[in-house]
């Protein structure tokens, strides 16, 4: 409908509507949480978590609403018809950008269950969202540099206990569990300086997933392998408001979890871990093969 303004116009006009949602909803989900913190009982989260979940959704379609008014974005999305909106998934996805994040719930918002994220703990404190997101049971990873972790071993217990926290609270409530495995945004810089052996990827962390398979497995249907592509550049957020990015592709996979990962210890068994690794290793080459035949049929 606002497509025929200038880009930065149709990108101040779409931040405003993201904003005024946002708040909308993110008191309702507060309000809510509330009630989740006042009475700690199994009883009563069974009934608010899915309430909060609906909530969130509601907030997802109309982000996703908001959007469409102000962007003629082409969405090229493959894999996603077969997902059906039931039971547990684990989410894997690469990451270049905060959109990302907009990408993965404008594709699957609906088809599968809420997408919940892997979060910097610093993430906790971006105004209103935050809380949103602590009410939502969102995991909250601290992450430490190796010289911090040499001075304090102690300190990779802190993201084992908060996912395994996390997947206790999922798992009484369908959702789709959801993790960006390289840590953090791919840059040419981060990329040159790990020496990563893969074209448009940084190396995975393995980690995160091991613990939610651990934490998990069997509750899981599958996993889902999401790879996203910019042929037009990653977008910076507000590029993405003001609608530069002509094309955005997702290709989607289901693949099934190898029934020995399921409950199987990461930190204590070499050999699992090696395995992981390989079954990671694995999902990343062909994730990496998938974006350079994008980026060069562009």
């Amino acid at each position: 409908m606002l497509k025929f303004l200038p880009a930065t116009a149709r990108g101040a006009i779409a931040l405003f509507l993201l904003v005024c949602n946002t708040l909308f909803w993110c008191l309702l989900l507060l309000a809510l949480a509330l009630v989740k913190v006042l009475l700690p009982l199994q009883a009563v989260r069974a009934v608010v978590d899915p309430a909060l979940n609906a909530l969130a959704t509601a907030w997802i379609r109309c982000n996703r609403a908001c959007l469409r008014q102000t962007q003629s974005t082409i969405w090229d999305v493959e894999g996603v018809s077969d997902l059906r909106y039931a039971g547990w998934y684990l989410v894997n996805c690469n990451h270049q950008s905060w959109v990302d994040i907009f990408v993965l719930q404008n594709a699957l918002s609906g088809r599968i269950p809420l997408l919940k994220f892997f979060l910097k703990h610093e993430l906790i404190y971006v105004p209103v969202i935050g809380l949103a997101w602590l009410a939502l049971d969102f995991p909250f990873m601290k992450r430490h540099d190796r010289q911090a972790l040499r001075k304090n071993p102690q300190l990779r217990d802190q993201d084992r206990e908060s996912t395994k926290r996390a997947c206790a609270k999922f798992a009484l409530v369908p959702t789709s569990v959801t993790n960006f495995a390289e840590g953090t945004r791919f840059t040419p810089e981060k990329h040159r300086a790990q020496g990563s052996p893969y074209r448009h990827l940084l190396k995975p962390k393995a980690g995160a997933l091991a613990l939610a398979l651990n934490a998990m497995g069997r509750q899981f249907h599958s996993v889902i392998d999401a790879t996203i592509v910019y042929p037009d550049g990653v977008p910076t957020f507000w590029s993405f408001l003001c609608g530069r990015s002509q094309r955005i592709v997702l290709r989607v996979r289901q693949l099934p979890i190898p029934p020995e990962f399921s409950g199987s210890d990461y930190e204590t068994d070499a050999a699992f871990r090696r395995s992981f690794h390989r079954w990671v290793a694995e999902l990343w080459t062909h994730k990496d093969q998938v974006m350079d035949d994008i980026l060069n049929a562009s």
